[in-house]
């Protein structure tokens, strides 16, 4: 079932069952009213009949008759019937008709006094009437023909209107389902003609407000997340093949160059040595590759635990300077810890070391004096890092794609590098919840900015 068809159905339940409930309370209600008036003018007539009977000393029973044959306009087929104490009939307003009663509905109207119920298709009262030390039971019965009529008539016209009624909400359910979920109709037709060769195409937003146009909105945004990827992917694939390539070429010149002629021991170790360096290009390069896939392939499985950020930055201090002798770290507080929880975050140590390894080499291999100053900071809900270079900086524009994997700045094009750590951080610092900021003017240096929330 569509979901127009089960709205519209939906809506006409709820509607049907209003009206179906509404109906057989107004029906129920006049079917009350009537019967309690109709009781109501039976009373009338009996107490009326019983009086005349007994206090007017003019008027006999078959005067009384003759009236009560006369006053039948109000009443239909109607019949009253004076009992005395010993349920003798003593006044049959006719003669040629007959009140089908027992003796136990006269005791139990001395009993009660005043009782209610039917005679066949008559409605019937019996009433205890006491009067100069007579008790006297009167019955009187009628058929309200023209009341049941009525509601006749009410009945039909109801079950007409609840037929229409139906029938209308039906329709209109349809109708306004149908419009009411035209955008859904649009925006399938529009994903649908969605591919991986046209992921720039967007969705009609429509007034940008209703849940609709927000379910488009997310839609698009989906849409913007999968064509970044598709767009970094490709990158990855064009720059990485590009990367790979370089080294292989430059390893099979030197092979074909070793083939060419014969060679003294000098020249073979010569390209021995530039054989070697090109294969350890290629293996930095693949090793880089393989991590960067890890990261993105198992980020959501890394366990998380308490860690010291400083003790983290000490450490690959130490492991830089054992690697790279002639590089300088300077570490220093921009403001003394209050807690000790303040410097405790919540992530990954070997992580977080790549993470400050890749900023700290870069830090040295860009500066003139190969010095990098790394700044400790901490607030109430997080704590700073700063990496500051002397280097030779970027420009805006490198600035704004800095973190795209493979791309290197146009001024470093000369240093060592795959153009990786940077990507390969920022994807870290997303993962622990934390930003990898930088600030950069060409030939002034560069400082990153490195914020974790700690525990």
């Amino acid at each position: 079932m569509t979901i127009r068809n089960r709205i519209a159905l939906q809506f006409s339940l709820i509607v049907a069952s209003i009206l179906i409930v509404f109906s057989i309370l107004i029906y129920f209600v006049s079917a009350t009213y009537r019967r309690e008036e109709f009781y109501d003018r039976l009373k009338n007539k009996a107490r009326t009949t019983v009086r005349f009977l007994i206090e007017v000393k003019e008027v006999d029973r078959e005067l009384l008759k003759i009236i009560d044959r006369n006053t039948l306009t109000a009443l239909i087929d109607e019949k009253v019937l004076i009992f005395d104490a010993k349920n003798r009939l003593i006044y049959a307003s006719v003669d040629d008709q007959v009140i089908h009663y027992q003796t136990a509905l006269l005791d139990e109207v001395r009993q009660l006094k005043d009782v209610e119920t039917f005679s066949g298709s008559n409605e019937l009262i019996g009433l205890l009437y006491q009067q100069n030390g007579q008790d006297l039971v009167v019955l009187a019965s009628a058929h309200d023909t023209f009341g049941k009529s009525k509601l006749d008539n009410l009945r039909l016209t109801l079950g007409w209107g609840l037929l229409a009624g139906l029938s209308i909400t039906i329709g209109l359910g349809i109708f306004f389902a149908g419009q009411s979920l035209r955008p859904i109709s649009q925006i399938n037709q529009q994903v649908s003609t969605i591919t991986a060769r046209n992921l720039q195409q967007r969705l009609d937003e429509g007034n940008r407000q209703d849940e609709i146009a927000r379910l488009a909105i997310n839609f698009n945004n989906v849409l913007q997340r999968l064509q970044q990827a598709f767009d970094q992917q490709r990158s990855f694939v064009s720059h990485a093949s590009h990367e790979l390539r370089t080294p292989l070429a430059a390893l099979k010149s030197e092979i074909q160059l070793g083939l060419r002629r014969p060679l003294t021991i000098q020249e073979h170790e010569e390209i021995l040595k530039n054989l070697m360096s090109d294969t350890d290009r290629l293996i930095n390069l693949t090793n880089s590759l393989l991590f960067l896939a890890r990261t993105m392939e198992s980020s959501n499985q890394v366990p998380f635990q308490p860690v010291r950020i400083d003790d983290i930055i000490f450490e690959v201090k130490d492991e830089l300077i054992d690697a790279k002798p002639g590089y300088r770290v300077e570490v220093d507080f921009e403001n003394i810890p209050e807690t000790e929880t303040e410097t405790l975050v919540e992530g990954s140590e070997s992580l977080l070391k790549q993470v400050l390894l890749n900023l700290f080499d870069n830090a040295c291999k860009y500066s003139s004096d190969h010095t990098a100053l790394v700044r400790i900071g901490t607030n109430a809900h997080s704590c700073q890092i700063t990496i500051q270079d002397r280097g030779i900086g970027m420009s805006e524009i490198d600035r704004q794609h800095i973190f795209e994997p493979f791309y290197r700045a146009q001024n470093a094009l000369g240093y060592e590098g795959f153009g990786i750590g940077l990507s390969i951080s920022a994807k870290l610092m997303e993962l622990h919840r934390g930003t990898l900021t930088v600030d950069s003017r060409v030939g002034e240096g560069s400082t990153f900015t490195v914020s974790l929330p700690h525990v």
